[in-house]
């Protein structure tokens, strides 16, 4: 395979992984902010099928195509940014999986509420704080990449 055509691949799926990442995060904020369980759970729906859609299938072709062009241009993971930027990949992905579960979790929730009386309960807002919480370690972790990949620091 063409190396540009990889490279193209790798920089079209980050813009994917982020772009989809920082609209779930907002769109899902701004629902959350309403209190409003209908909205909610409109909204976490198809949050979560964007991270199904999306956000999954970016990490795979993110990793795959890094990986191929890492070995193709013979660069050793010891290189201080290729290093440091696998590590925060693995980083985003332990906070990013939990989040996916959370997002799940805060829709059920949101469904259930709605069946009831329409109150978001307790484990509702628990789970919008960790889903918070471990938005911005990915967050930051990716912006921390993007730097890493256009910068290259020795």
């Amino acid at each position: 395979m063409d190396y540009l055509w990889v490279k193209w691949l790798h920089v079209l799926s980050s813009t994917l992984l982020f772009g989809t990442g920082l609209g779930i995060a907002f769109f899902t904020w701004m629902a959350h902010r309403t209190g409003d369980a209908a909205h909610i759970a409109r909204t976490t729906r198809v949050t979560v099928i964007a991270d199904s859609v999306f956000t999954a299938p970016a990490v795979v072709v993110q990793f795959a195509t890094g990986a191929w062009m890492v070995h193709v241009l013979g660069i050793p993971y010891s290189t201080f940014w290729l290093g440091t930027a696998v590590a925060l990949f693995f980083l985003v992905g332990v906070c990013w999986l939990p989040v996916v579960w959370l997002q799940v979790r805060a829709r059920d929730l949101a469904r259930e509420a709605l069946a009831r009386d329409g109150v978001l309960p307790t484990g509702y807002h628990r789970v919008m704080r960790w889903w918070f919480v471990l938005g911005w370690p990915a967050f930051v972790g990716v912006m921390a990449i993007f730097a890493l990949m256009v910068r290259k620091p020795t």
